[in-house]
């Protein structure tokens, strides 16, 4: 019996030494990678831009609705004028989409 199991392990070896198993995950973190990864690290690159980017009388619109413009900039909060005499204080990274000069008019 023990020299049966000695036979049996005594095949031939891989060519591509394992490499082959190997592949499809490869592959699939490539795909992943690309379809995933690298455009969330592009859509979070662009988002802090532009947070650094803003500046007093910019008109913005925060992720929870509020729509605004920037009356005080500090170092993790924007004070929003979101009606006449009614400012509000929010944290930089709510600020979701800054609106081009004068869209707060039309509204």
């Amino acid at each position: 019996m023990i020299s049966l199991a000695h036979a049996q392990t005594a095949g031939a070896a891989d060519p591509t030494g394992g490499f082959m198993q190997l592949l499809p995950m490869i592959l699939m973190f490539v795909v992943l990678w690309f379809l995933m990864i690298r455009p969330q690290m592009k859509k979070a690159k662009d988002h802090k831009a532009l947070i650094e980017a803003l500046a007093k009388g910019d008109e913005v619109i925060t992720g929870g609705g509020l729509v605004g413009k920037i009356v005080k900039v500090g170092d993790s909060y924007v004070t929003l004028e979101i009606a006449e005499g009614t400012e509000v204080v929010v944290q930089k990274p709510a600020i979701g989409i800054v609106l081009p000069k004068g869209t707060l008019k039309s509204l």
